[in-house]
């Protein structure tokens, strides 16, 4: 019932993004927006605290892969994010834009396919990594138009903390989702006063820079989340005794055809 909840709620919520799409017109990145409030450059490093700040996400993904015991794309993409933001920011352009996007909407991709994998299907979720990741690539790829990443943006931060509260989880301290989900939002607001936080903080530090580093406490909260969690037997006994009546309903279902034919 939750399942099909959360598969309603996101086709919803797709659905309102693209007819927005249809009813407004094309949005090209503005030039403007490279135009960030802390040009200081520090020890030869030009725009030094917008490039230093992304350097908790290479940290962060490091211990991430250090961690896991399996291959983590995650993890892989946050260490991508972090170069791929620092050489953007080292020169900020419509050409180095797509360095600085990429890492981070695969990164997206990566979170719900592993809530797939965790919360409905672990087949359904390896599938849905490969066309998770294209979507998200295609996003940033087709950026003449920044509507197209803005739907998947929307649409990544709507469905990973819908799809934690609603499916059920089968490791403990599942909450973490919640926590990691709301820094994204809190991210996206520093990034818009980028230049009003810079001038209520006397210069010393620029919304923008904060952005990265509210954004790197997402893989903070999920990185702690996996060096604390274990299985939840009482859940996972749970969830078998549901995948057990499902077999035993289709199984009948089977047995019936069978017999009718």
């Amino acid at each position: 019932m939750r399942k099909r909840t959360v598969q309603q709620a996101c086709g919803v919520a797709v659905s309102c993004c693209i007819l927005l799409m249809l009813i407004t017109p094309r949005i090209p990145q503005p030039q403007k927006y490279h135009d960030f409030a802390d040009k200081r450059q520090f020890f030869g490093i030009p725009n030094t605290l917008n490039v230093v700040s992304n350097f908790p996400f290479l940290v962060i993904g490091v211990i991430g892969l250090m961690l896991c015991q399996h291959r983590n794309y995650f993890k892989l993409n946050l260490i991508a994010t972090a170069f791929g933001s620092s050489y953007y920011h080292l020169n900020p352009n419509h050409d180095r834009l797509v360095w600085d996007r990429l890492p981070m909407t695969t990164a997206f991709a990566s979170l719900i396919a592993i809530l797939i994998i965790e919360r409905i299907d672990a087949k359904k979720g390896t599938l849905s990594i490969i066309p998770l990741n294209m979507a998200g690539i295609m996003s940033v790829l087709y950026y003449d138009d920044i509507r197209v990443y803005g739907l998947f943006q929307s649409v990544s931060t709507i469905a990973i903390p819908l799809m934690a509260l609603l499916l059920p989880p089968v490791y403990t301290h599942s909450t973490y989702w919640l926590w990691a989900s709301a820094f994204y939002p809190l991210a996206m607001l520093q990034e818009t006063a980028d230049k009003v936080i810079y001038a209520c903080t006397f210069h010393t530090v620029s919304g923008h820079t904060l952005k990265h580093l509210f954004a790197a406490m997402v893989p903070v909260v999920l990185t702690t989340m996996l060096a604390k969690r274990s299985v939840d037997s009482g859940k996972l006994l749970h969830v078998c005794k549901v995948y057990l009546n499902k077999c035993s309903i289709s199984q009948i279902k089977v047995e019936e055809g069978a017999y009718d034919l």
